[in-house]
């Protein structure tokens, strides 16, 4: 019996690196509020652990609903999932496997103070691993070998402020980058007429003294955001999923569209070449090949974005988690015709999947 878990505040736990860590309130509800999520790919003996049975049950009756009307039947789609409440629990400690959002420290404690056996889990050395390979300095580390024609994008780990001023002068506006953060959040943005590295020094130094570095990188105009989903065997095999087209609004989430593959390399192919997106995605796999070997198991993301005019970031960042690109493609249709959209809303306090026609 595998037990899957729907912890969006992972990102968070990872900077923080402790084992006893309380997630802000807006990453406690959205656990609660859409923590059946791991139902759309689970197996039908498969457990989910969720903050609130009852309410787990309603919202996966709801959404399931509107994949059949909006997606078209799924018969391999569980019907009946077994949800549980996260405690000390029979049915938690006959796991066999772990399946969460993504591996942590304070995930771990908590499944043990819940009587999930500890076999089953990372130990404390290898999440300590995973951690480090979390760090944006992985994503910096791979850039420079897919850089090819057609691509650009680069990455510096600072520590003192005379990096970063020099790197200003250099490109005259830039990204600051927590080494671990959430979507949408450890970003400072960087100008020569605007924005002065005066402006957010302090933030930076207390990022050096937290995190130990900040990562910088030039400031892009963008045009599209995108990314590639994979999936580590942690033996070495790196097994490409497919393309995930998503939205940003200031850095953070805001929905995944849902179609075939065919369909979004078509999306894509109209900003840049498709035989450079077949390049760089066996160049990841090369890649990150020998680094996850041993390292790692699990799915990953690669975030990606189009610069205008038509170049290619390769690597903006390694989401080393599940991500909703991989949601997205467990709800991937058959049909080339069907295209939907993915959201996360926040309304009447609550946060709700959806998923409507464009």
């Amino acid at each position: 019996m595998t037990l899957h878990i729907f912890n969006p505040e992972h990102d968070i736990a990872l900077a923080s690196g402790l084992s006893n860590f309380t997630a802000p309130h807006a990453g406690r509800q959205l656990r609660h509020d859409l923590g059946f999520i791991p139902a759309i790919w689970a197996d039908e003996d498969d457990v989910i652990m969720v903050d609130d049975v009852a309410q787990a049950e309603r919202e996966w009756r709801k959404i399931r609903h509107r994949i059949d009307t909006l997606l078209g039947p799924r018969p391999l789609l569980t019907v009946n999932p077994r949800f549980a409440y996260g405690k000390p629990d029979l049915c938690l400690r006959q796991t066999s496997a772990v399946e969460p959002w993504g591996w942590n420290s304070a995930l771990r404690a908590q499944l043990l103070r819940y009587g999930v056996d500890e076999k089953v889990m990372p130990t404390a050395a290898q999440l300590e691993v995973i951690r480090n390979l979390s760090h944006r300095r992985t994503a910096a580390r791979l850039l420079p070998a897919l850089r090819v024609e057609g691509t650009v994008g680069e990455s510096f780990e600072c520590t003192t402020a005379e990096e970063v001023e020099t790197l200003l002068q250099r490109y005259g506006q830039l990204v600051l980058k927590a080494p671990w953060s959430s979507s949408g959040r450890g970003l400072r943005f960087l100008s020569v007429e605007r924005t002065p590295f005066a402006m957010q020094a302090g933030w930076f130094r207390n990022l050096v003294q937290t995190q130990g570095s900040v990562m910088v990188e030039p400031y892009y105009d963008k045009a599209k955001d995108f990314g590639m989903e994979f999936y580590s065997d942690g033996c070495g095999r790196i097994t490409y999923l497919g393309l995930s087209l998503f939205h940003t609004a200031n850095g953070a989430y805001t929905g995944n569209i849902i179609a075939t593959e065919t369909v979004k390399r078509e999306i894509i192919s109209r900003y840049i070449s498709i035989d450079l997106l077949n390049d760089i995605q066996e160049k990841i796999c090369g890649k990150l090949s020998p680094v996850f070997n041993g390292q790692y198991a699990g799915p990953f993301g690669v975030d990606m974005m189009v610069v205008s005019p038509s170049k290619l970031h390769p690597c903006v960042e390694i989401n080393l988690r599940r991500t909703m690109g991989h949601v997205a493609l467990s709800l991937s249709p058959t049909d080339d015709d069907i295209v939907r959209v993915m959201r996360i809303n926040y309304s009447e306090n609550n946060y709700l999947l959806k998923i409507n026609r464009l």
